[in-house]
């Protein structure tokens, strides 16, 4: 490899991680050479169901098939958060209308911080297009089969985590 490598960052909450997530994640591996998955530690958009700690390591488990992929945690804007990382890019996986309208606005306010640092998006495949987190969540709070939305050690720790 001659050069600069070509770093993205996926950001998010990853409460839990998905395989829509690992989708978007493989498919962002593919090109470029790193990437950081930079999970938000504080944000008032989200109440955490596991700690910074636990995501991070189910991110670790559910991406370990994949090289040039890294786990991080962020409490700054994303913006500085990539640009501290070395990345050139933010990307982010796409499911909705409603996704767009978001992430639209999301990179309006990113492109005036941070100029330099493009924002991707990627499509989520067909089989993965209705998968949240917070659905995931759902299922397995009234005991749905989780074994082809998450990786199976997030199964068994939100059935541990939701029967509480």
């Amino acid at each position: 490899m001659t050069g600069k490598p070509r770093i993205a960052v996926c950001p998010g909450s990853y409460d839990p991680i998905t395989n829509g997530h690992v989708d978007v994640i493989t498919r962002t591996a593919m090109l470029f050479d790193e990437v950081v998955v930079a999970v938000v530690g504080h944000s008032r958009k989200t109440n955490a169901l596991f700690s910074l700690e636990e995501r991070l390591e189910f991110i670790k488990v559910a991406t370990a098939h994949l090289d040039g992929v890294r786990a991080e945690s962020f409490d700054t804007l994303v913006v500085d958060f990539a640009t501290a990382v070395g990345a050139t890019a933010i990307v982010k996986g796409l499911r909705a209308i409603s996704d767009f309208e978001y992430e639209f606005e999301m990179n309006q306010l990113n492109r005036a911080q941070a100029p330099q640092i493009e924002s991707l998006y990627i499509m989520a495949s067909p089989e993965n297009s209705f998968i949240s987190s917070s659905g995931v969540k759902e299922l397995a709070t009234f005991g749905g089969n989780l074994d082809s939305y998450v990786h199976e050690l997030v199964a068994r720790r939100l059935q541990e985590e939701l029967r509480r």
